[in-house]
């Protein structure tokens, strides 16, 4: 019997052939979809790991599903998946929209181990092989965030977590990243965009070039301006007033206003409704996971449910 939030029969026929079949220690995976409703369970409720309820089976399996699936891309690879064949069927609207949320980090959150945990014990050459991969993909986000305190930052109200997304037409992000509370949105613009990467079903390259982006002012600078240039992206992000003033002060020399389209600029509120659709789930709207990986890959992990269930 399936509990409330669970994935359904049409769901689970979408994930269930791009699962792996067996796991690093030459065994088969305990039933994934079992695996899987316990992430889910989480991921709505924000409860520890060790007070999932028995039926999804051991909580330590589940948890270690999931930082696993978080380190090797896993997730990612879903979420792209689902997103191709939305393209596929024309159900992705491309004037995208993007946005940044902050997220309260729960003070459990903080305390990261600074090494990357150890490879689990192997028994052939190629699962050897296997292990040093994802160690060395562990060790590249660990890098990554080491300067940036696993994606956690201070601010007035404690330790944060910034969420920055593009949004398609419909509500549904595309792309995430993540940040320490503290950073700029405009920082992160160009990261965001080049993280759009929706796969062909059939053969072809992934479409990674919207049809328009909208921001709002706190994108306003021109090396996000030169950038949308660069790629031939039709954008819609108004002024800032110092922008305004500068530019007329410069008399010719200031150039030419940037073009806005107000009915496009009111779609931008799609972002803020995707935000909203990933506070929905607890873990997500409230971060606990101390990596900052393992946070990205709950944050994807509900951004997938949004887009089966879309």
């Amino acid at each position: 019997m399936l509990s409330r939030g669970d994935l359904t029969d049409d769901e689970w026929a979408v994930l269930e052939p791009l699962l792996p079949t067996s796991n690093h220690r030459c065994g088969r995976w305990r039933d994934h979809r079992q695996v899987i409703n316990g992430i889910v369970h989480r991921l709505s409720t924000g409860c520890q790991w060790r007070n999932l309820p028995a039926h999804f089976g051991p909580w330590r399996t589940v948890h270690k599903r999931h930082q696993l699936w978080s380190a090797d891309g896993t997730w990612e690879r879903l979420l792209q998946y689902v997103q191709a064949l939305a393209d596929a069927a024309g159900d992705i609207d491309w004037d995208v929209n993007v946005d940044s949320t902050s997220v309260r980090a729960h003070q459990h959150a903080a305390g990261a181990p600074k090494k990357a945990p150890p490879a689990p014990h192997t028994a052939s050459k190629g699962v050897a092989e296997r292990s040093v991969h994802v160690r060395a993909q562990l060790r590249a986000l660990l890098a990554e965030a080491g300067a940036a305190g696993e994606g956690l930052g201070r601010s007035r109200g404690g330790l944060t977590t910034k969420l920055h997304l593009a949004a398609e037409g419909k509500c549904r992000p595309l792309s995430l990243v993540i940040t320490p509370g503290q950073r700029a949105d405009c920082t992160q613009f160009e990261k965001v965009l080049d993280k759009i990467r929706v796969p062909r079903t059939r053969s072809g390259r992934p479409r990674c070039t919207p049809d328009s982006v909208g921001a709002d002012k706190a994108y306003s600078n021109r090396g996000i301006r030169a950038y949308l240039r660069r790629r031939s992206i039709r954008h819609v992000i108004p002024e800032k007033r110092e922008q305004q003033v500068g530019r007329r002060r410069r008399s010719s020399f200031g150039g030419r206003p940037p073009g806005f389209d107000s009915a496009r600029y009111m779609q931008r509120n799609t972002a803020e409704r995707a935000i909203n659709k990933l506070k929905q789930f607890r873990a997500v709207a409230t971060r606990y996971d101390k990596r900052g990986y393992v946070y990205l890959g709950t944050v994807t992990a509900a951004a997938l449910l949004i887009w089966l269930r879309s």
